[in-house]
């Protein structure tokens, strides 16, 4: 089984060059080809002449060591040549060409591929995560290859305790969970919807250093209403629709009592299931277990930390968020995410005033703006629902254009999934905001879906707004020296973070005080000068920094409302002692960081 000792020394001061340290050894029950056929073990030509010796490897490689850095760089050049040879090809052609590459590297050489992953996030996170993990989900029946992570069908109904023994690793840290019902703005993507649960946790090891040993991908397999998907003769899950109701919610309760029962301290995060049971699975599990959803409170926190960011970008101060009037345009689990996080902060801000937090945000849905007068509400919906009288007569169903020149909102919030829906007299609306640098937020994933391009929200709601995506896009040129700054309101800063500061706290359950704690630490990472710039997020290159300051947030939390159990050897006790200091040392140390372990053979 595996059992590997990681090093202690930093990963932060090894993150920008390759280390010299020295790693414990890994105890290893292979030998010979099985050894090189599993990408956990295999260097590939990195085993030294000793280690080939021992490990029955003689005559099976070429006589030449290649040291880890040789390797990398390699692997570099061979990449760079790819890009060089697909340029000006489809946009969709060259990344799934990028997918291809790095997944091979991941299915032969683990620790390299996490190495080069790390050493390059900003290049590979749209590689692996958004935007191109979407075209990959789409297309997954055909690239698939070999199996990765694990699948819990309709099928296997009473037998989930039991099959979550077939998982190899003793122990597993975090889980990430699908049932394909809603992938990014895709929609029911079936069982090639686990494509999702591998890239959130390839970065969850590449910006949290979780254990990549520790990691368990999952696709819960209960049919799709995808007819295109049920038709194609490569699909790979259930060929029947979807259960729904009570059917549905017990092959979910399996195997969320299965995960647990085995690993009672792991962390799980439910992601990209369709609103119904988003919530429903959320409220469902999160006092009973150390889980959340990411869709619904990552992307939350996310957009929390960007408006707290508008407000300083305004030259304002934090408490000036209750003045903010926010325009909400998506009603589905991430949208009223975003509001239920939003009132939490404004009513905190406005003394527990949740009457007050809630009137400044305004709802839209694809019939328009969201008020009482609505027939057939959503309960989740109906709580943000505003009465005409208090919204200028606006009547129910309103247009975008008319909330905006009615309401002259501070912020424009997108998470609609529907691509181009901040269209161009949208856009000009803006021009007449409240605010002289009004924020405008298109967050819907994949990039087809975002609601509209920077280039065109600089060029139609004016040089002065703030900007930010979900999906990544390049600066704008504003000419005259000028740069509009596109900031990626991406999950990818908040959820490694709040996993990891889960786990090392040992926390029974992830509070909304934890999930405040993890945004507010963001929304303060950036400084002023940046703010003033129109900056709103980190670097995506310094994750690994960011993550640790998040976690150590969130670990505090926990430790503050008394949910801490501890983690290792590092007790709730020694937990409250910690300084803010160090509490970030102690999630730093706890980083993994891939390196090669000297293997040692045991029968």
């Amino acid at each position: 089984m595996w059992n590997v000792v990681r090093s202690a020394a930093s990963s932060f001061r090894r993150s920008r060059r390759f280390s010299t340290a020295i790693p414990g050894p890994c105890i290893v029950h292979k030998r010979g080809a099985d050894i090189l056929h599993d990408p956990w073990f295999n260097k590939d030509t990195g085993f030294p002449l000793t280690e080939r010796d021992r490990l029955g490897l003689r005559g099976l490689l070429p006589p030449r060591v290649i040291s880890f850095e040789q390797q990398h760089a390699r692997f570099m050049e061979s990449y760079r040549s790819l890009e060089k040879n697909t340029h000006g090809q489809p946009l969709g052609v060259v990344s799934l060409a990028k997918w291809r590459i790095l997944n091979r590297l991941h299915d032969r050489n683990e620790t390299l591929y996490y190495r080069v992953l790390i050493d390059n996030i900003k290049d590979f996170a749209p590689i692996i995560y958004t935007p191109t993990v979407g075209l990959v989900c789409q297309n997954y029946s055909g690239l698939f290859r070999r199996p990765r992570g694990m699948y819990f069908s309709a099928k296997d109904k009473g037998e989930m305790m039991s099959m979550i023994y077939n998982w190899p690793a003793q122990q597993v840290d975090m889980i990430v969970v699908t049932d394909g019902s809603r992938i990014l703005g895709l929609g029911d993507l079936g069982v090639q919807g686990i494509g999702i649960p591998i890239g959130k946790l390839d970065m969850y090891v590449a910006a949290a250093g979780i254990n990549p040993q520790r990691i368990l991908p999952v696709m819960l397999d209960v049919g799709t209403n995808n007819q295109k998907l049920l038709e194609d003769r490569l699909y790979l899950g259930l060929r029947q629709p979807r259960l729904e109701g009570d059917e549905y919610l017990s092959i979910v309760d399996e195997f969320v009592e299965a995960v647990f029962t085995r690993w009672p301290k792991a962390v799980l995060q439910f992601e990209d299931f369709q609103m119904k049971w988003a919530f429903e699975t959320l409220q469902r599990y999160r006092k009973r277990f150390c889980m959340f959803n990411d869709d619904i409170q990552g992307t939350a926190g996310v957009a929390l930390a960007g408006l707290l960011g508008t407000v300083r970008a305004q030259g304002r101060p934090l408490t000036d968020f209750v003045k903010q009037k926010i325009v909400v345009v998506g009603a589905g689990s991430a949208g009223l995410g975003v509001l239920n996080m939003g009132v939490q902060a404004a009513s905190r801000m406005a003394g527990n005033n949740e009457t007050a937090a809630r009137n400044q945000f305004f709802l839209l849905d694809k019939d328009g703006l969201i008020t009482k007068e609505r027939k057939g509400i959503d309960p989740a919906a109906a709580l943000f629902a505003r009465a005409p009288e208090e919204i200028g007569g606006l009547r129910e169903g309103a247009s975008l254009v008319e909330v905006i020149r009615k309401v002259k909102p501070h912020v424009l919030l997108g998470l609609s999934g529907v691509g181009g829906v901040f269209n161009e007299e949208v856009l000009k609306a803006m021009r007449e905001s409240d605010s002289t640098k009004p924020a405008i937020f298109a967050m819907s994933n994949p990039t087809m879906n975002a609601e509209c391009t920077p280039a065109d929200a600089f060029k139609h709601a004016g040089e002065s707004i703030v900007f930010a995506s979900g999906s990544p896009f390049e600066n704008v040129n504003l000419g005259n020296g000028k740069v509009g700054y596109v900031n990626q309101a991406n999950n990818m800063y908040l959820f490694p973070g709040i996993g990891l500061g889960a786990l090392l706290s040992g926390a029974r359950v992830i509070s909304d005080g934890m999930l405040q704690a993890a945004a507010e630490c963001l929304a303060s990472y950036i400084t002023d000068e940046d703010i003033q710039k129109g900056i709103l997020y980190p670097y995506i290159g310094s994750i690994r920094r960011i993550t640790a300051e998040v976690g150590a947030a969130v670990v505090r939390a926990a430790v503050a409302e008394e949910l801490a159990e501890g983690h290792g050897d590092v007790g709730p006790r020694e937990l409250s002692h910690m300084s803010k200091e160090e509490t970030v040392d102690y999630i730093t140390r706890n980083m993994w960081f891939p390196i090669y372990s000297p293997l040692v053979h045991e029968k």
